[in-house]
């Protein structure tokens, strides 16, 4: 069976911007509000939400990301092609 899991992010283009999200996130900032005003990607919109993927259908260290780091914790910066990612995983299985 494949490994599916469930994920918000926060895409930027510095890696200091990523940074400063995360110092937010640990201060008590809510990681939907900065999705929407920060993240480049589309699903910034809906609070950086991905929504149910397996593993192997994001890029890999994305993935390996997302099937390795703490639930619930935001985690990053994690660089790929897109940029810096800041990532929450809310199940994986």
């Amino acid at each position: 069976m494949a490994k599916t899991a469930a994920a918000l992010h926060i895409l930027v283009k510095q890696k200091a911007q990523a940074e400063k999200l995360l110092a937010d996130l640990e201060q008590g900032a809510h990681f939907q509000t900065l999705a929407k005003k920060n993240s480049t990607c589309p699903s910034g919109k809906q609070g950086g939400d991905l929504g149910e993927f397996r593993r192997g259908q994001m890029v890999p260290a994305f993935d390996k990301a997302v099937f390795s780091c703490p639930l619930l914790t935001p985690y990053g910066p994690v660089k790929t092609a897109f940029g810096y990612h800041i990532i929450k995983v809310l199940w994986r299985n």
